[in-house]
C-alpha cells in the first residue's frame, strides 16, 4: 500500500505518504484521469473508486517476485540501499522493523522522492536530509560520502516546525512556526506576516505609513501572497492579480489565471548600477524599474514583472502543478511546487538545481551565495550549492 500511495501521488503531482493524506489531497482538487500500474482488486484502487475525483485507467503491473527477505539487500548499508531497486528496499524495510542506524525511518519518511528514478548520489542526499537527530553518526557520514556526486551538500538541518520563510535585511533566513500564509521583512526590518485570513499582521499593530496603508487595504480585500523589497510591499489575490504598493502609489498586473500562491521580489542590479553612476557624477542612463517581482499561482506558472512596465506574455517557468512558495536573493530564485520539488534557479542564465526531500514543502528561501533553505512541516534544511546544472 505504501508504494502504491507514493506511485499514485507522483503520477498526480501531489505529496502524500498515507492513503488518508492522498484522499485529502484528491478531495481538495479537481477531477482527474490517472493511469495506474495496479490490478483492479488492489486495496488502493478499491479505496479510490468511491471518491468520484478520479477516472482510473488500470494497467496490469509486471509480475514481480514477492517481497525480498531482509537479507537480499543489506538494509544497513547506505550505499547498497541507494543503489538498489527502491520498491524492493521499501518492502524490505516494511517487513523488518530494525531501524538500521536510522536508515529505515529516513527511507520511509522520504520514500516518495526515493521511489523516483534518480542517481544513487541524489538518493543519498535525500536520505541524509531525512535522518533523525538520533541516527547513528556513521550512517550520516556514509550518506554524506555517497552524496558527493549530487549538486548539493547538506550544510545543516534542524528539527523545527516551519510554515513560512523569508530573509532578514542581513540575509539571515527567517523561519516562522505559527500559522501564517507568508512572511516578509519590510525595508526597516519589521517582520510582517500574512495570516490565514489574508490580513497583514504587524508587530505592535503599526509599522509606518506604507505598511499601515497595506494593512488597511487587506482588511477589506484579503491577500493570498505577500513579499517586500526596496520601498515596496507586494500582495497577490485570488483572482490572479499582483499589487505593488509604494509611497508613490499602487501598480497592479493580472499575471495568473487563478489564485496567486507565492510572491518574491528583489531590487534589480541595473537599478543599483544607475544609482552608483549618479553618485559618482557620471551621466545616468534612463532609470529602469528598480524592482523585479516574481509571482507563482495555482495555474502552475512562475512569472516575472517589473512594476512600471507591462507584464510579459511568457512564463518564466511552467509546470503541471501549483507553485507553493517563492523567494529571491541576489541572482537566485527559489521555487517550491505542490508535487514536492524545490528548485534554485538563475533567471538570468536558466541554470537550475533541483531537490525533492520527500515530504511536502511548506516554504523556501534563497541566499545571495546560492544556499537553498527548504522548510518542511517539522524540519528546516540548508543546502549549499555545488553547481547549477541544466534541468533534466
Amino acid at each position: 500500500m505504501r508504494v502504491a500511495v507514493w506511485e499514485v501521488a507522483n503520477r498526480l503531482g501531489v505529496v502524500a505518504g498515507t492513503p488518508t493524506e492522498l484522499f485529502s489531497v484528491l478531495l481538495a482538487g479537481p477531477r482527474r484521469t490517472v493511469r495506474l500500474p495496479l490490478p483492479p482488486d488492489h486495496a488502493l484502487v478499491r479505496a479510490l473508486r468511491p471518491l468520484g475525483h478520479l477516472d482510473l485507467v488500470l494497467d496490469e503491473p509486471p509480475q514481480l517476485p514477492g517481497a525480498p527477505r531482509a537479507g537480499s539487500v543489506d538494509l544497513g548499508d547506505p550505499a547498497a540501499v541507494c543503489a538498489a531497486d527502491p520498491v524492493r528496499v521499501t518492502r524490505a524495510y516494511e517487513a523488518d522493523p530494525d531501524p538500521r542506524g536510522g536508515l529505515r525511518p529516513a527511507w520511509l519518511r522520504a520514500g516518495q522522492s526515493l521511489l523516483r528514478d534518480q542517481d544513487p548520489a541524489d538518493r543519498a542526499l535525500v536520505l541524509l536530509a531525512a535522518l533523525d537527530e538520533g541516527a547513528d553518526p556513521r550512517t550520516a557520514a556514509a550518506l554524506a560520502r555517497g552524496a558527493a556526486g549530487s549538486p548539493w551538500t547538506l550544510a545543516r538541518s534542524s528539527r523545527r516546525p516551519c510554515t513560512a520563510l523569508t530573509a532578514a535585511p542581513d540575509g539571515r533566513p527567517v523561519v516562522r512556526e505559527d500559522r501564517v500564509l507568508a512572511v516578509a521583512c519590510l525595508p526597516d526590518g519589521t517582520q510582517a506576516a500574512l495570516d490565514e485570513r489574508g490580513r497583514l499582521r504587524l508587530p505592535g499593530g503599526r509599522a509606518g505609513r506604507l505598511a499601515d496603508a497595506v494593512a488597511a487595504t487587506l482588511a477589506s480585500h484579503p491577500a493570498t501572497a505577500l513579499a517586500a523589497a526596496g520601498d515596496s510591499v507586494l500582495t497577490g489575490d485570488r483572482m490572479g492579480t499582483v499589487h505593488a504598493f509604494s509611497l508613490t502609489g499602487l501598480e497592479q498586473a493580472a499575471l495568473h489565471s487563478d489564485r496567486v500562491t507565492a510572491l518574491a521580489a528583489t531590487v534589480t542590479a541595473t537599478a543599483s548600477a544607475a544609482a552608483t553612476a549618479t553618485a559618482s557624477g557620471a551621466a545616468p542612463s534612463p532609470a529602469p524599474a528598480p524592482l523585479t517581482v516574481y509571482s507563482g499561482g495555482t495555474d502552475g506558472t512562475v512569472r516575472a514583472w517589473r512594476p512600471g512596465r507591462p507584464p510579459g506574455r511568457s512564463a518564466l517557468v511552467r509546470r503541471p502543478c501549483p507553485v507553493v512558495a517563492l523567494h529571491a536573493a541576489g541572482p537566485y530564485l527559489a521555487v517550491a511546487w505542490a508535487d514536492g520539488l524545490a528548485e534554485l534557479r538563475r533567471p538570468d542564465t536558466g541554470a537550475t538545481a533541483l531537490f525533492r526531500p520527500g515530504p511536502r514543502i511548506r516554504a523556501v528561501a534563497a541566499t545571495a551565495d546560492g544556499t537553498l533553505v527548504v522548510g518542511l512541516d517539522d524540519t528546516v534544511l540548508h543546502l549549499a550549492r555545488r553547481a547549477c546544472r541544466p534541468r533534466r
